[in-house]
């Protein structure tokens, strides 16, 4: 899956008692030490990357060794679309974010399909720069799927086709780098790259740089992984590859209660704003995909977009308490940790991503689905059982009591 609801909208559910108390506690005896631990990005004075402003007035960057100029900002199509006329599809093009992001997988082609509805009405396929994605495990799937992506759009290419949430390092064996170039000599899309959510995304990312074939990658990137410096040598390494970083998961979600304890100040951006310009001013991140579920949200992204400020110091440090605060309550997906100490196969990170989905995105519905589509035995774990994911999750993360949270509000 591959949602990115990058600025909060409803309303979360109750919290876990004691949680807002923990947290006020906290934020009180909070040092700049320990806010330290995450390094500062884009503070006033600071040299950052130097996009340049398209016509439409939204910067653009190169795509890693492309050569071809992409919005910084994108639309994620993972929501629901009207397939008549969609106000934020619409209302997005006209401010300049001409890059659309879908899946096979979303809404089981209901994004494509009022996607392809779009195009009809802007009348020029060329206008719009279009990533779709495959969630297949072979060669063949991904054929298949680039076929019905074109289509259910409508259209005869993309502009980039990516493996979609791959996990496993055999993706990037050269039948699958074979596959892209194929694709591209057919003129079925101009790039081929991949999209990772879990853990291993630092060995991903170092094989990507090293085997070539891969254009571009997208990834969960946000102001809380700063401070991990193994995956900033894998940026690193992809970015003197040529390989092009698109940013997902910006915003580093968690219910929005605790954010609100911490209570971000700020003279010129909101706080979802803030998190955008975090990132933008890494110089080696080329575009970011933002879920806007509204008219109001595209116009706040597009305002922080088109934005020469950069965050004042004061403005990071509060991104670095944020993260630091609410640590526990922020899973990085990193479930080759956690789940290989189990003794049995138990879904801690899919069902943390489905409580996030509910907690955070107010996807009531669809998190109940995929929560209750994992098996039952999949879900139940002892608090004993789970005793070792908990010592060696990163986040330091309560996983007994965020499983139980789970089976409360989606079982």
């Amino acid at each position: 899956m591959a949602e990115d609801c990058d600025i909060d909208t409803p309303e979360p559910p109750p919290s876990e008692p004691g949680r807002r108390r923990f947290l006020k506690t906290a934020l009180a005896s909070a040092t700049t030490a320990g806010a330290a631990s995450l390094p500062l990005l884009g503070v006033a004075g600071e040299s950052t990357a130097a996009p340049t402003t398209s016509t439409t007035g939204i910067p653009s960057r190169e795509l890693g060794s492309s050569g071809i100029q992409v919005p910084i900002l994108q639309l994620g199509t993972a929501q629901r679309l009207d397939p008549r006329y969609d106000k934020v599809m619409h209302r997005a093009f006209q401010e300049g974010v001409t890059w659309f992001d879908t899946a096979l997988s979303y809404g089981w082609g209901s994004s494509h399909r009022a996607i392809a509805n779009f195009l009809t009405q802007v009348g020029d396929r060329k206008r719009l720069w279009l990533t779709s994605k495959s969630g297949a495990g072979n060669v063949s799937g991904l054929h298949k799927g680039i076929d019905e992506a074109l289509a259910e759009l409508g259209t005869d290419y993309l502009d980039l086709y990516l493996m979609h949430g791959i996990d496993n390092l055999r993706m990037l064996d050269r039948e699958y780098l074979a596959l892209g170039e194929e694709l591209k000599a057919q003129g079925k899309t101009r790039l081929f790259g991949f999209s990772c959510h879990d853990g291993n995304v630092v060995a991903l990312m170092n094989r990507a740089a090293q085997v070539g074939g891969i254009d571009a990658i997208m990834f969960r990137y946000n102001f809380r992984r700063y401070g991990d410096l193994e995956l900033n040598r894998a940026i690193d390494a992809c970015h003197r590859a040529g390989v092009g970083l698109i940013a997902m998961k910006t915003q580093g979600s968690v219910p929005r209660d605790l954010e609100s304890v911490a209570g971000f100040r700020s003279e010129n951006f909101t706080l979802g704003q803030a998190k955008l310009k975090s990132v933008w001013a890494d110089e080696r991140i080329d575009s970011i995909v933002s879920e806007m579920d509204s008219v109001r949200f595209v116009r706040e992204n597009v305002d922080a977009a088109r934005s020469e400020k950069p965050l004042t110091a004061e403005e990071s440090h509060q991104l670095n308490q944020l993260a630091a605060l609410t640590a526990g309550y922020a899973c990085n997906g990193c479930k080759h940790l956690c789940e290989q100490t189990v003794a049995r196969d138990v879904a801690i990170a899919d069902t943390l991503r489905y409580l996030m989905y509910f907690e955070c995105y107010g996807k009531t519905g669809r998190a109940r689905d995929q929560y209750r589509a994992i098996p039952v035995a999949r879900r139940e774990a002892s608090d004993a059982e789970l005793q070792h994911a908990c010592q060696v999750c990163p986040q330091g993360i309560d996983i007994p009591a965020r499983l139980r949270r789970a089976r409360e509000l989606l079982a």
